[in-house]
């Protein structure tokens, strides 16, 4: 499981018809030691309703396809929770109300 930050959209008229309706969005990722944007990002449908510039948690390969929005369609990443908060030894390093 991932860490990233919504950053942008993707739309694609023409794809496989499994995927059509479905919400791309482009995630970069963070390192998660030191919540710091990485500049990797991918590509992946939305399962929970996630919005720009949103915290996200990101599953890759297989477990892509366990939800109910990829269930039998072509996706290796999907998005599968919006975070409130993150806390690494007990200090918070990442809360959704705070500014960074």
């Amino acid at each position: 499981m991932y860490i990233g930050k919504v950053v942008g959209t993707v739309i694609s008229t023409n794809k496989a018809e499994s995927l059509t309706g479905q919400k791309l969005l482009v995630v970069q990722m963070y390192d998660i030691a030191t919540m710091r944007l990485t500049d990797k990002n991918m590509v992946a449908i939305d399962a929970v309703g996630a919005g720009e510039e949103e915290v996200v948690m990101v599953v890759t390969g297989s477990s892509a396809r366990l939800t109910a929005v990829t269930e039998k369609k072509p996706v290796d990443a999907a998005i599968i929770g919006i975070v409130d908060s993150i806390e690494i030894e007990h200090k918070t390093v990442f809360c959704k109300n705070e500014e960074p």
